[in-house]
């Protein structure tokens, strides 16, 4: 087996065993920041989530996680504090809103995701420049995807190597025990946890009409109308019904002052965005530049 073959075999590979994790149900931890510890016991899933109440520098911050049954077992969290410059926060999906997924036939989705990886995944026209221009002045982002954690690894790949800004991945439990409600659930649950940590900042969100972006988007505006500043839907669905729908959601949104815009592409976002002056005009010339050449 050589070539292409060879490759969408390791790639599956992989995957597999990624999705084919031994959990720790309960698992006593031990959690060090800056000279403070906190014990913390993971759920029947081993998942865990701790919050450390003390002051950290902006930037990326390292926290030690150590299980406490086998001290020698450690591993490091990268924690994001917000610069105190920031103007405001991107809370952005992945899946056909950065990446080609095809979200809407599931079947093709998880073979697009089985037998790519990092390097072979193809991001949307120009997204990269609108992103990093976003980014600028250390305006944080956070992405928010029903992706689940065991495909973590190769989103952050993703991101590094289409040179995307890091930011947090909140992702989700994986398993056969999901329903659609728990997944409308977690994007809502995570957005409003975001808004909550962070109640001196407004954010722009970014997803796709393929789903529920635009519908979980506008129900968080109507609840937070003083804390988005604009939304961004790529247009993935050609269904004229879809369309008509997204349509009235914009219609809704708009007395709250923030504008909901269903964008045929990365180029027509920002230049939405540089007119409200979320991004400089200078830079569209840059994402210009990338949906010409990609």
């Amino acid at each position: 087996m050589t070539g292409d073959r060879a490759n969408k075999w390791r790639n599956l590979v992989a995957f597999y065993k990624r999705l084919e994790s031994d959990e720790v149900p309960h698992a006593r931890l031990l959690v060090c920041f800056r000279r403070r510890r906190f014990e913390v016991r993971a759920d029947r899933e081993g998942f865990f989530n701790v919050e450390v109440p003390c002051s950290a520098p902006p930037g990326w911050n390292e926290v030690e996680v150590r299980l406490m049954s086998d001290p020698s077992i450690c591993s490091v969290a990268r924690v994001l504090v917000p610069s105190p410059k920031a103007r405001f926060g991107i809370i952005s999906d992945i899946d056909d809103t950065i990446v080609f997924s095809n979200v809407k036939n599931k079947l093709k989705m998880v073979l697009a995701l089985a037998l790519s990886n990092a390097r072979t995944r193809k991001p949307f026209a120009g997204v990269t420049a609108f992103y990093q221009a976003l980014h600028a002045d250390l305006n944080p982002i956070f992405y928010v995807s029903k992706s689940p954690w065991n495909l973590y690894v190769p989103l952050m790949e993703y991101l590094d190597h289409q040179r995307l800004p890091v930011g947090p991945l909140i992702l989700r439990d994986f398993g056969l025990r999901l329903r659609r409600r728990k997944t409308l659930d977690h994007k809502t649950a995570a957005i409003e946890t975001i808004l909550q940590t962070y109640p001196d900042l407004k954010f722009v969100m970014i997803g796709d009409s393929g789903e529920h972006d635009p519908e979980i988007y506008s129900a968080v505006v109507r609840r937070f109308p003083e804390r988005i500043r604009a939304i961004y839907i790529r247009s993935v669905d050609p269904d004229p019904a879809r369309i008509k729908a997204v349509e009235e959601l914009i219609r809704q949104v708009r007395p709250t002052g923030c504008q909901l815009v269903l964008a045929p592409d990365s180029e027509f976002a920002a230049a939405h965005a540089a007119g409200e002056g979320l991004i400089p005009a200078s830079a569209l010339s840059a994402i210009r530049k990338e949906k010409v050449t990609q």
